[in-house]
């Protein structure tokens, strides 16, 4: 941790030196709070993973590869954020409602592709919908059609 604070202080970008993460990447906001979701109830099932990577895969084109290293990357990011704010500010930002709507379905997707809601996971959605200016009405709807896929 101290050589990352390091790096970025003294603008080393070196290839040994380590990478920081570029928190107004689009696509690096949305895996991160799709792997919230996945991390909110403390069981990360393979199942919820699956459906993380597929999402990833369709939404943004990726590759096999590709996929994993943004997964691995939001990873990171999950693990060092101090909260939502850092990747929800750059997606309210440079997504439109539509688009945002559609992430907030995502999240609903993630949550019931293992066939249940933990009030963990509802929380985290709610927060971060809140976050994005995505009403209580869509993000209800969102939800309603997540279940509705699920079954």
């Amino acid at each position: 941790m101290f050589d990352i604070i390091k790096a970025f202080f003294t603008g080393d970008n070196s290839p040994d030196a380590p990478s920081v993460l570029d928190l107004t990447d689009v696509k690096l906001c949305s895996a991160a709070l799709l792997v919230q979701v996945i991390t909110a109830d403390g069981v990360q099932r393979p199942v919820e993973e699956a459906k993380l990577r597929q999402i990833l895969t369709d939404d943004y084109g990726l590759s096999t590869a590709e996929t994993e290293e943004l997964y691995m990357q939001a990873r990171s990011a999950t693990n060092s954020a101090v909260d939502l704010y850092g990747f929800t500010s750059t997606l309210k930002r440079e997504l439109d409602e539509a688009a945002r709507i559609e992430l907030i379905r995502h999240l609903w997707d993630i949550v019931y592709s293992d066939g249940q809601l933990h009030e963990l996971e509802d929380n985290v959605v709610w927060r971060i919908a809140e976050l994005l200016g995505v009403s209580a009405r869509d993000r209800m709807l969102a939800k309603q059609d997540a279940v509705r896929d699920a079954e």
